[in-house]
């Protein structure tokens, strides 16, 4: 298979390395002094150092249309802020097209309190809905991947022909690929748990003990749960790899950025502080403040989340926002479906 992804970060060039064992690949960088850099010295220095790159896989940049020409797959694995252009850029293209990111768009119009920002599959609805598509997603970091150690992901897509070609692409003896249909579910459990991390994140930052953070996380999973289903995914997604895997995985492990950002703000550090020191995007930051206003506009209950989003916004301190969930009233346990009359997002998948 000939495959192009674009996006020389720390996972688009860990897939890359594990798709170039058995595959034809080229990894398109954005910056062409970065992809010189990591053709002379085949190391992703930046983003992954000490992992020698395979003398089989082409780095190039520049003219993006000549990267891809050709290509049977081609991998989006950017920032959820620029998936919007990259599929412009790929309309009318007859390669399968799979994205990386977990998270939510920021909204296009800020000043309007009905504008949300879009997951993944909705960009792909509105701006090129003829492209065969999907998402790879599933508790990986790249660090892990990329050193070829036993790792499951997703590929979703409502196309069996993508889900199979991801499958394909990227499954092997370390790397283990399963298909679902579901791509609302896989893609809110993606979002969804960045958001979560920073919470558990915190609560490990303020030593409130491991009892704290498994109710954080399986109350988180209740939360996750209630949004995707008002979003029309399907609830046993969320039992899944999407779902409770990635949620444990970035709750837990100490590669997780959405987590660090919990634990330096529970240690006193500013917001901007957190995020600077990382070098790299939490999704989490982003996407919290629209993931509970998308909450919200369906009647659904995230107060974890509202946690987040008031102590991202400065509204209250570390201690005052798990001091806030620990004294919630006593509610039931079991998953609280959407409320009647809320209705699902507009924005639906191709």
């Amino acid at each position: 298979m000939k495959i192009c992804v674009h996006g020389a970060g720390a996972w688009g060039t860990a897939v890359a390395v594990n798709a170039a064992a058995r595959h034809e690949v080229t990894l398109w960088a954005r910056d062409a002094a970065q992809a010189d850099a990591m053709s002379a010295v085949r190391e992703n220095s930046r983003y992954l150092p000490g992992l020698a790159l395979p003398a089989s896989l082409a780095v190039r940049a520049g003219d993006i249309a000549q990267a891809q020409a050709g290509a049977d797959l081609v991998i989006v694995a950017t920032p959820m802020a620029a998936l919007r252009a990259q599929l412009i850029a790929l309309r009318g293209t007859s390669a399968a097209v799979a994205w990386l990111c977990k998270g939510v768009e920021p909204a296009l119009d800020s000043s309007s309190s009905t504008s949300f920002g879009l997951l993944a599959h909705e960009i792909w609805a509105q701006v090129a809905p003829e492209l065969r598509a999907g998402v790879l997603s599933g508790p990986s970091f790249a660090q892990e991947v990329a050193e070829g150690r036993p790792t499951a992901l997703v590929a979703a897509s409502p196309h069996a022909a993508v889900r199979a070609m991801l499958v394909d692409a990227f499954h092997g003896p370390a790397l283990r690929v399963y298909a679902n249909e579901d791509i609302v579910g896989v893609e809110v459990g993606g979002a969804v748990k960045n958001v979560l991390a920073i919470a558990t994140g915190l609560c490990d930052g303020l030593a409130l003990g491991l009892n704290a953070r498994a109710a954080l996380i399986t109350r988180g999973l209740a939360e996750m749960t209630r949004f995707g289903l008002a979003l029309g995914a399907r609830a046993e997604t969320f039992m899944g790899l999407s779902g409770l895997g990635d949620l444990v995985l970035t709750s837990t492990g100490d590669l997780s950025r959405n987590r660090k950002v919990g634990l330096l703000l529970a240690q006193g550090r500013t917001l901007a502080q957190a995020v600077d020191s990382l070098g790299h995007v939490a999704e989490g930051v982003y996407c919290a403040r629209t993931v509970v206003q998308r909450a919200r506009g369906l009647g659904i209950e995230m107060p974890i989340a509202e946690g987040v989003v008031a102590l991202l916004d400065g509204r209250m301190s570390p201690q005052d926002a798990v001091a806030a969930l620990v004294g919630r009233e006593p509610v039931p346990e079991s998953v609280q479906q959407p409320q009647p009359g809320a209705t699902a997002s507009p924005r639906q998948s191709p």
